[in-house]
């Protein structure tokens, strides 16, 4: 059974910082991209990030580039989603997901977590 389970989300003040983690259980995910997608109330899931488990090749939404960082543990199964300077409309849900591609489109992610909650306050 694959499994993805995000975990770190929590309650920050604005400019603070987080550390989310999605660990992959159930199958090798070496040919795969990675991805962080995010979901505020109300909203649309909008991507975030992307890694491919393979090799050290990152994209990055133009609202999280310069303060988001992913990045890939293999020996863990995880990946990380390093998130500084921490604004309140960053307020979402956090997904990770597994694609065969490299791949920004919701649609091209076949695995996904349950999500964990991110909060920043003003």
């Amino acid at each position: 059974q694959v499994q993805l389970v995000e975990s770190g989300g929590g309650l920050v003040q604005a400019g603070g910082s987080l550390r989310l983690s999605c660990t992959a259980s159930g199958r090798t995910f070496s040919s795969y991209g990675i991805g962080w997608f995010r979901q505020a109330p109300g909203k649309e899931r909008e991507f975030v990030a992307a890694i491919r488990w393979s090799e050290d090749l990152t994209y990055y939404v133009d609202s999280a580039k310069g303060r988001f960082t992913i990045s890939r543990d293999n020996a863990k199964n995880t990946v990380y989603l390093q998130m500084n300077s921490l604004k309140p409309e960053d307020t979402a849900v956090y997904y990770c997901a597994a694609s065969p591609y490299f791949s920004r489109k919701n649609s091209d992610y076949e695995y996904w977590g349950q999500g964990t909650q991110v909060t920043v306050s003003s």
